[in-house]
């Protein structure tokens, strides 16, 4: 990977996106506790994760095309795509629609470690570096209080979601 300016915005994307979900996923199972089955909205929680992440990834994609937007082609993606294998390793994240897949909830919080690393990496560069470079670390500050926002509000749609179709569904039988 080269260090220019446009792998940085792209790093930075994929970051406000992913990098969110591994804190969420955290707060989700500790207020679940042990007995998830006493907590009904926290097991309704936990069983949302995966969904909300592949929520995320949508997102993601539907963001990446809007970028692509009007040219679809393979040359133009190429161009465009500074980091292709991690586009597409955050794009595979749509595989947590599947209900079969995302019942191993711990292969979401592991699909988005990779992207937690980068926020990471910057802070150990940051801490290592003589020379701090504060918008760097502003920058990681602001995208993660964004991609915490958005991971839990697709979470929170989820749930909500969820508990209506569930009251829906009672109240018609």
């Amino acid at each position: 990977m080269d260090n220019s300016f446009f792998t940085y915005l792209q790093q930075l994307e994929l970051m406000a996106f992913f990098s969110g979900y591994p804190l969420i996923y955290a707060i989700v199972m500790v207020f679940a506790g042990k007995n998830p089955e006493k907590n009904s909205l926290g097991d309704r929680a936990v069983s949302m994760l995966p969904f909300a992440y592949a929520l995320v990834a949508t997102l993601f994609l539907g963001f990446e095309l809007k970028k692509l937007y009007p040219d679809y082609s393979l040359e133009n993606i190429k161009l465009t795509m500074r980091m292709p294998r991690l586009v597409l390793w955050g794009v595979c994240a749509l595989l947590f629609w599947i209900p079969a897949i995302s019942r191993n909830r711990i292969l979401s919080l592991i699909h988005s470690l990779v992207f937690f690393f980068f926020l990471i990496k910057d802070l150990l560069t940051q801490v290592s570096a003589s020379s701090a470079n504060n918008d760097t670390m502003k920058n990681d500050r602001d995208i993660y209080t964004n991609s915490l926002l958005l991971n839990l509000g697709a979470l929170v749609l989820l749930t909500l979601l969820s508990f209506l179709y569930t009251r829906f569904k009672k109240s018609k039988f």
